[in-house]
This record gives C-alpha cells, structure tokens and sequence, in this order.
C-alpha cells in the first residue's frame, strides 16, 4: 500500500517587492563621464537631486545613506585614475555618486523554490509539542540569478507551520575576504581545476606557504598586464576566480532574519547560489553548527561549496575540493561516521554516491551506492538534501527524473554503520507533481532540499514546478515500514 502524505495548505510564493539595494557597475567610460556631470552641478542643483532621491528610496531601504556612501567607496579606485582625490569630495557629491551605482533588484521575483527544512537554534518559550524551524529558499530573480533567503516559524504539536512575520527591508550583508590561504591546498585546487602548473607556477613560485588575499591578486594583476597568451591569461583569471570563492559575509543583528539574502558574491557565483542544503551537524564534542552545501555557478562552470553559521548572522563560505568536487547535489551527513565526515553525491549526474573524508571541505573516492531502478527515475537520481538518522538506518530522501523530464520523489534507508548498505528503497514515488502542481517556471517537478522529522512525522518541504514551494508530511512509522518491508 502507498505511504499515507498530507500535502499542507502552506504557500511560500516569489513577492516582487522584496528589492535589495545592489550595487551597479555602469562601466569606466559611462562612470567617470557621470562623476565629472555631478561634481559640475552648484549645491543647490546637487542638495535638490539628493533629497528627491533620498524621499523617494529612503523608505524602501533601511539607511539607505549607508549603501550609497558604501558604493561610492567601489569608485575610489576610478575617481584616483581620473587624478581626483575622493576625500576632496563633499559627503552630498559621495551620496549622489554613490545614488547612480546603486540600482534596486527584486530578489525573488520570478521564483522561491527548492526549500530546506532545519530546527533553530532557539528553543525557548514554545508549548509542549512545538518546534522552532528556518526554511531556506533559493530565490530567484531578474536574469535568472539565485539567492539564498529565508523565513523563521513554528511548527506546532501536528505539524502545522506558523510563519513569522516577513520583513521588507532586504539587509545585504557585509563581505569578508578570507585572509589568509594555504598554498599546498591552494595548488592542489588548481589542479582539480586543470589549471596547468606551467600556467600557474609563475605566480605560485613567488608566494610564501601561508599568503594573503591581495598577495595573489597583487600577483595576478601584475603578470595579466605584461602582454600574455590568452592561455595563460585565462588560466590566472581563473586564480582569481577561486580565491575569491573563499570569504565570510555578516549581517547586522538588528536584521530579521526574513530580511537577510546571501547574494552571489565571488565571480564563481555570477550566475547564482543553487539549491543549498541545510543541515545540524553535531560535532564531536557535542556542540551544534549548521552548515549547508550549495552549487556556484558562473554561467560555464559549477563549483560545490560549503557554508557554515552558528546563529545565521555570521557566514563562512569555501570551496569543496577533492576529485570528487564536480557537479551537483553535495549533502553532508549531520555526524560523523566511524570518525570521519560523510557526504552525499550526484558525481556523474546520474547516480548517487557517498564519500568520507577527514575534512570537510576535501572529497575524493566516491562510492557508488545508488543508480536509476524503476521507470520514474530512470534518467537520473540524486538526494534532496542530507540524510536522516532514525533507530532503523539513515533515511535519505531522493529525487528522479522520469518521462518527460519529470521529477518526483522518493526514499531510501540505509544502515547506520554502513552507510553504503542499502536496507530498503520506495519503488513508487513518496511525492508526484498533482495537476495543480504542474505549472510553473520548470514544469512537472517537486523537489526538495531537506526535510526533518518532527512529532513522529517526516516534515518535507518541496518546491513546485520551480516557482513557489510547499510542505507535507508522512507518518514515520508507515515510511519506515515501506522501507523496510
């Protein structure tokens, strides 16, 4: 017999007023022809510009001052070329500068989809049977760009969600480059990345065994003026390219976390953050930290990277390195096991694989423990989002993708110990797209980025037909019984 779901009458739907200040780069030529048009403007033609522009946003944006003076400061370098000193210019001329580099994106406008499902750190004052979660989204907008959101509620004694209230002001947070970067480790990525040492060495040679971040770009910058092959070129733009995949963002903590976007950043990102996977892993002495895998993507190349918070304000974001940091769908055990860190993967495209490792952010030898089996997913499978620990094994809930490029979803159960045991697997899907759920920006898919189990029950959050999201629950004891039968 199916396994019993209750679809809830929970809607999580794209709002296009959500917009985040971001800042705009219009171009050297265009920028230094608009700096020279405003600092020509008399003071009371520049206070009267200000102002409309101030009356007009400063509503939509909290301290939205700040922002400009912060994207004036991006000029600094330009305004230096064109033999200016930027501290020569009034604090008015910096805000309207700084007004014309910034421009309004609408975060989730076109999608908020791919969801996963964690419980927050904080417990306090709730009733017998409820539980305080975080939902993440990926958020998609203008230019199909990806970010990750969020939203905060309860889940009372039937697992019913409760959401917070939503805030609009979008707090975009404040970057941190990682400082310093070990070479072997560094050299090793270049590697995987297929940058060849001839093309490398002149830069790596000359830096110590521990460097700084403006080291490399100070290098790289050097060696990229001197007239090189486009080879050689390419391959130090992609040196760049990495090292500023590694940095921390941090949000002000007078921000809701509703208002809270983790934006591209690094050039590794520019075409988006991709379906992040979040999960509480308990470290070895104990304590909590909740880390998520997510896919970079720069319009060319996917680069699997790993982030992690201990109170969601404060994030650091890396690569995942190792032969096995290639594609999609990265899903990292919440304990270790026999040791060591464990990870799910989807390193072909096709099949699931599990890997250990002693660190986190190294994977290599994966292992093949799941491959296509019935007909609604014989193009490919994968996870959909980190596994479950249960008395009865891990609990991992998949997706396949079917006829018609279909995607649905299903479960496995694997043993505890050994985790590349498969104890039992759904032959039919647990969740198939409904006639209402068909519709979308991708049509025909449900998906998920992790689920938890909550009052006895599985708790899967899903999106639908990548453009707004949902959640249902199943009993765990007929899921496991499925299973295991």
């Amino acid at each position: 017999m199916p396994v019993t779901i209750e679809r809830k009458n929970v809607k999580f739907l794209p709002d296009n007023t959500r917009v985040a200040a971001r800042f705009f780069n219009n171009g050297e030529k265009r920028t230094t022809d608009l700096i020279k048009r405003v600092i020509s403007l008399d003071k009371a033609s520049l206070n009267q510009e200000l102002d409309r522009t101030l009356r007009e946003f400063a509503g939509r944006h909290r301290n939205i001052s700040q922002i400009f003076l912060r994207h004036f400061e991006n000029h600094k370098g330009l305004i230096e070329l064109m033999q200016m000193d930027p501290d020569n210019f009034s604090k008015e001329e910096k805000l309207l500068i700084g007004s014309y580099a910034t421009m309004e994106y609408s975060i989730e406008s076109a999608a908020m989809f791919n969801p996963s499902i964690i419980e927050d750190f904080d417990q306090s004052f709730l009733s017998k049977g409820e539980k305080r979660v975080i939902i993440s989204f990926r958020a998609t907008g203008e230019g199909h760009l990806s970010s990750i959101v969020f939203r905060r509620g309860i889940l009372d004694a039937n697992n019913n969600f409760y959401p917070n209230r939503v805030r609009n002001h979008i707090d975009l947070a404040k970057i941190v480059q990682k400082k310093s970067y070990d070479k072997q480790r560094f050299v090793q990525k270049l590697h995987e990345m297929k940058i060849s040492q001839e093309h490398s060495s002149e830069i790596m040679n000359n830096l110590p065994d521990h460097f700084e971040y403006h080291d490399l770009k100070t290098s790289v910058s050097r060696v990229l003026g001197n007239g090189i092959s486009t080879d050689k070129r390419l391959a130090l733009e992609e040196m760049t390219w990495l090292v500023d995949s590694y940095y921390d963002v941090e949000f002000s903590l007078d921000s809701d976390i509703s208002e809270r976007v983790i934006f591209p950043i690094s050039a590794s990102e520019s075409k988006g953050i991709e379906d992040a996977r979040f999960v509480r892993f308990k470290e070895d002495d104990g304590s909590i930290k909740v880390y998520a895998t997510y896919t970079a993507y720069d319009g060319h190349t996917i680069l699997p990277k790993l982030l992690s918070t201990e109170d969601f304000s404060t994030f650091r974001i890396m690569p995942i390195h190792g032969n096995a940091a290639q594609n999609k769908n990265f899903a990292l055990f919440p304990q270790k096991i026999k040791g060591k860190y464990a990870m799910l993967a989807r390193v072909d495209g096709v099949n699931n694989y599990i890997m250990f490792s002693e660190r986190n952010t190294l994977w290599n030898d994966p292992i093949k423990i799941q491959e296509p089996k019935y007909p609604w997913e014989f193009t490919q499978i994968g996870n959909c989002g980190s596994p479950l620990w249960t008395q009865d094994g891990w609990l991992v809930i998949t997706h396949g993708v079917g006829p018609m490029r279909r995607y649905c979803i299903g479960a496995s159960l694997y043993d505890l110990d050994d985790p590349t045991k498969e104890i039992g697997r759904l032959s039919r899907p647990l969740l198939s797209p409904l006639e209402e759920e068909r519709e979308g920006y991708v049509p025909n898919v449900v998906y998920s980025c992790g689920s938890m189990i909550n009052n006895g029950s599985l708790v899967l959050p899903y999106a639908v037909s990548d453009y707004s999201s949902s959640y249902a629950t199943v009993p765990m004891d007929e899921l496991l019984h499925a299973l295991k039968k």
